[in-house]
């Protein structure tokens, strides 16, 4: 079966390798080929989370929101640095300008940036989703591994960085493929070889089901990818909502009718978050650092040109308990000090009788006029 019409181009998906490690090993060349940790501040001795780590060092079992800690102890010799967020940025843009600039059969690509260091690229025009047509002869007769060999090399050449790519019918089927073909390949996976290559696999292993939805779908006696295709939709409806019940039947399947999409990210909302070196007891002085927070998040947004309509705030208790509360405001504002009012106000609606490890503010901003 081959639910890829003839003539429809195919979806790939580009996953920068170790992308943040990466990016620091290119600005600090002799770092290359030892284990590289990124988080926090840069120091391991300090409170804060892993943002990356390289292949290097993942093989010592550190991985991405492991405490800093942590990832010192199971691998001493790494090379911990802080996060760079304006290097991420500057790398991340030169590789969507690249996968912007190429072209299949002739035809302008569609990228759709999905962040830092990934991204689908629909290759051909018309160029989507399970279902629709679109492509040219000329670029249907041409070899998408070829395509995936070049977007590897253009990448690696325009930005010395190394990319893997999945390639597929349809983006569920290329966002999964990828992981196959990790780190610094290429992977193909379409309707023909889905259930060879799936079926026996965990639910999870699917692109859009977590731990959680595994157990809930184990409690119903599914554990493969192909119980879940052969599952009765129904009960899956039933059991785990009108509309994702039959959500999980499709994955199960590998179906996917999302189109490739080049329409910029907007964000709905801006936030902040702050872990403290020590525990904060003083109520006072969690007040204060609220306040604070929320100024920076009102830079942000005052950068997007749109006010905020919500006020939220996280707070991480000591040890590691994590509560969040949020407020509706009487009317879209920008001015700081009216925020700060209203995330401060928040703190009133937890208990004070814990210290307190780390504060965070989400302001909520109102729809672009374009929605």
């Amino acid at each position: 079966m081959n639910d890829r019409p003839p003539g429809q181009a195919w979806v790939l998906h580009v996953d920068l390798d170790q992308f943040i490690a990466a990016v620091e090993v290119l600005r600090r060349p002799e770092l290359a080929g030892l284990p590289v940790v990124v988080g926090g501040r840069g120091d391991p001795t300090e409170r804060g989370v892993v943002a990356t780590a390289s292949y290097e060092a993942r093989a010592f079992g550190v991985g991405s929101g492991m405490p800093l800690r942590v990832a010192a102890r199971k691998c001493p010799d790494a090379v911990f640095l802080p996060a760079d967020r304006a290097a991420y940025d500057a790398a991340s843009a030169e590789v969507m300008e690249t996968l912007r600039s190429l072209e299949w059969g002739g035809v302008p690509v569609v990228v759709e940036v999905l962040g830092w260091d990934e991204a689908f690229v629909a290759a051909g025009s018309g160029a989507t989703g399970e279902g629709e047509g679109g492509g040219s002869p000329t670029a249907a007769a041409l070899d998408p591994r070829e395509f995936a060999g070049e977007i590897r090399a253009r990448v690696l050449e325009a930005t010395g960085l190394h990319c893997s790519v999945g390639i597929g019918d349809n983006k569920l089927r290329a966002k999964i493929a990828t992981d196959f073909g990790k780190p610094r390949g290429v992977w193909q996976l379409t309707a023909e070889t889905w259930f060879e290559v799936m079926g026996d696999r965990p639910t999870d292993a699917l692109w859009g089901i977590g731990r959680k939805t595994q157990k809930r779908l184990a409690a119903l006696g599914i554990d493969t990818v192909n119980q879940l295709a052969a599952s009765d939709v129904r009960v899956l409806a039933a059991e785990l909502g009108p509309t994702m019940g039959p959500w999980y039947h499709r994955l199960g399947r590998g179906a996917d009718a999302s189109r490739v999409d080049a329409t910029p990210w907007v964000p709905r909302a801006h936030g902040r978050e702050e872990t403290f070196q020590e525990d904060l007891e003083d109520w006072a002085r969690i007040a204060e650092e609220v306040r604070a927070l929320t100024r920076r998040v009102v830079a942000d947004i005052d950068r997007e040109g749109r006010p905020a309509a919500r006020v939220g705030i996280k707070v991480r208790f000591a040890p590691f308990t994590t509560v969040s509360r949020s407020l509706t405001l009487p009317a879209p504002t920008n001015d700081p000090e009216a925020l700060a009012d209203a995330a401060v106000e928040l703190l009133d609606r937890v208990e004070h009788d814990r210290a307190v490890r780390l504060l965070g503010v989400r302001l909520e901003m109102v729809e672009p006029e374009e929605g």
